[in-house]
């Protein structure tokens, strides 16, 4: 069977505004994950791996904070004279002018782009998510299922309201879909990662256009118009997945990298391949105590630290602790602060006081070293471990 040609769409545009403080200056895709590297590495490195090469990613919010980033996609094997990682920002044209109202506005925009390429099947990918998929195996569901549309679906044990909740049958056909239900119906999410057959995008998209007037996000108009008028089927993703999209879910991912049953960032068969600048070594100095950590590049710990991601380029000095924390890059913790559950912006002066972050919910802190969002922790959520006993 020839293989078909496939262009990836990443959208990699939201304003990620559920992360509070951590997005006011970064789009969401250019946080850091595991202290080395970037949430978009995992797109890209699925993708890459995955032996698609031709990738657009469509941004709108702070494209600077990523763009400075991608460099072209070497790191990731696509900056290629023909095909390879393409940027799309926003621009006037035929197709609607200014920002986006959603994804599926975002995907309508390239449409005449999209035309001109003529790929087989379109894979949309959001940007905001943890997860190793090969791609190929996604591919081969939809050819081998006939699909019209293949989504690509994981279990979760957690309240599913916030996502969009799908039933399929035995032979994976989904049977129903619903974005973001009061009341789901099932623990089985759509995993945000979408194959389409080309044609029947871009011929509903044009329909849905016509009929509303103005597209939103995909599980409002553009997925629910699949499931009444064409074949949708599920590829089951059994392994680990998270959507990154609030604070408790960034936290909780990499207390999970911690735990060791969180996702697999160092599978030397399936590498996660990051655009990050070389820096020498974490440095340990006489006199700290790490305890089952991650210390990133550049940084340096003169103080205690347990079960944390401490970011490039951090500073903990001595007489600091940090406990079950997550630090991005350039945070600097004073000798005299505790922090406890928190999750600190990138740069954070944090030399002031004691205690910052408690038990019973993580803390965010911001740029400027001050507190600015206190999350109770959601006991139905999957945490890595019951925080009573921190």
């Amino acid at each position: 069977m020839e293989r078909p040609t496939v262009l990836a769409l990443i959208l990699a545009g939201g304003k990620g505004s559920r992360l509070g403080a951590l997005t006011d200056h970064v789009v969401k895709p250019a946080l850091p994950v595991g202290g080395t590297y970037r949430l978009i590495d995992i797109s890209l490195s699925n993708l890459a791996h995955s032996h698609i090469s031709d990738v657009w990613m469509v941004q709108q919010y702070l494209p600077y904070s990523l763009n400075k980033y991608l460099a072209n996609g070497r790191p990731w094997d696509l900056d290629r004279s023909h095909g390879g990682l393409q940027i799309l920002p926003p621009y006037e044209g035929s197709h609607g002018e200014g920002f986006a109202s959603g994804n599926s506005d975002s995907i309508y925009r390239q449409a005449e782009l999209i035309r001109e390429a003529d790929p087989d099947l379109v894979l949309v990918l959001s940007a905001d998510h943890l997860y190793t998929v090969d791609f190929r195996d996604v591919i081969n569901t939809h050819l081998t299922k006939r699909a019209d549309l293949t989504m690509v679906t994981t279990h979760v044990h957690e309240d599913t309201s916030r996502y969009s909740v799908v039933t399929p049958e035995e032979s994976g056909a989904v049977t129903s879909f619903a974005y973001k239900p009061e009341d789901p119906s099932s623990q089985i999410v759509a995993g945000e990662m979408f194959l389409f057959n080309t044609d029947k995008l871009l011929a509903a998209l044009h329909t849905l256009q016509d009929e509303l007037g103005q597209l939103a996000d995909y599980g409002e108009d553009l997925i629910p118009y699949f499931m009444d008028h064409h074949a949708v089927f599920e590829h089951r993703h059994l392994g680990y997945w998270m959507d990154l999209g609030t604070i408790q879910s960034y936290w909780t991912a990499q207390m999970q990298l911690i735990d060791g049953n969180g996702a697999t960032l160092d599978d030397p068969n399936w590498p996660i391949w990051t655009g990050q600048v070389p820096l020498l070594p974490g440095f340990v100095n006489d006199g700290a105590a790490v305890t089952n950590s991650y210390v990133a590049p550049g940084a340096r710990v003169a103080g205690t630290v347990e079960h944390s991601v401490i970011g490039q380029n951090c500073v903990i000095e001595a007489g600091a602790v940090v406990r079950n924390s997550v630090l991005l890059d350039n945070v600097h913790v004073g000798s005299t602060v505790e922090l406890i559950n928190v999750v600190a912006d990138s740069g954070a002066e944090i030399t002031g006081g004691t205690r910052r972050g408690s038990s019973q919910a993580i803390t965010l802190i911001d740029r400027g070293g001050t507190v600015s969002q206190r999350d109770e922790f959601d006991h139905s959520a999957e945490l890595p471990r019951d925080p009573e006993n921190y």
